[in-house]
């Protein structure tokens, strides 16, 4: 099953990092939020993607490019103008990079990776989120609801603590950051089947309008709730917050060993 990244918007409220990069290059240890995004997946056994280009995208093309050369020692015999790769350490990935535009919306670049897609049920997610997903229940759950997509549902945390404050105006217990107002919401991660892309017009389509309410509209949409870590990397104190979980060995969506 192929896994189709969204990975091509302009991340204009982390401009501080994206005025010279793609939001899913932007580092966390060291490392892009891609990779870790993909190596979620790769964790249970998905291994073929389908990245979604657009503002920047080349940046991501020359990361994957070079992507074993920068993991490997390398010894460099300039005489002779030779290179060899010594401890070379990579990942089984197959990856297909997709120019789907740069103004295009979420649903366009799915339509425009339909091709690359085949006819077959594909994962998909966008480039600016982590989480302790279980792929392996989420597809399963596919599966057996039987339906046209399905979406991983979460309960987000609160941005500031919550005071819990009795009659008297004490403060009975404060919690730093509660989940949110209890809503659940599209937290990405999805599984869908190859006949979603018709619900998909053109390239200004948005995927979280139009076909999703449409899909959902025909009840064929189910949710895959997950309770657990989730979080999404829209402004520069997410990232601070995501860099420190994962300096700290906190870092809950890291599955892999």
């Amino acid at each position: 099953m192929k896994v189709v990244i969204l990975a091509g918007g302009l991340g204009t409220r982390l401009s501080e990092e994206t005025l010279v990069k793609p939001k899913p290059m932007v580092e966390i240890g060291g490392m892009p939020m891609i990779w870790h995004i993909m190596k979620i997946y790769s964790h249970y056994g998905y291994n073929d993607f389908i990245i979604c280009l657009g503002y920047k995208g080349y940046l991501i093309k020359e990361f994957f490019a070079n992507y074993t050369l920068h993991q490997s020692d390398v010894t460099i015999n300039l005489a002779q103008n030779s290179l060899k790769v010594n401890n070379s350490h990579t990942e089984p990935w197959n990856i297909t990079l997709v120019d789907t535009g740069v103004n295009t919306m979420t649903g366009g670049r799915i339509k425009r990776v339909a091709q690359h897609i085949g006819g077959e049920t594909f994962m998909l997610t966008y480039g600016d989120g982590v989480g302790d997903v279980r792929i392996d229940q989420l597809v399963e759950h596919h599966i057996t609801a039987r339906k046209l997509c399905t979406v991983t549902a979460v309960q987000p945390s609160g941005r500031f603590g919550a005071l819990d404050l009795t009659e008297s105006g004490e403060v009975a217990s404060f919690l730093e950051k509660p989940k949110g107002d209890g809503a659940w919401i599209n937290g990405g991660f999805f599984v869908c089947e190859p006949e979603v892309t018709s619900f998909i017009k053109e390239d200004a389509t948005i995927w979280e309008r139009e076909p999703m309410e449409a899909i959902a509209s025909l009840h064929q949409m189910t949710a895959f709730k997950h309770n657990r870590y989730w979080k999404p990397m829209d402004t520069l104190r997410d990232k601070f917050e995501l860099e420190q979980e994962w300096n700290t060995q906190k870092a809950a969506w890291k599955v892999w060993d």
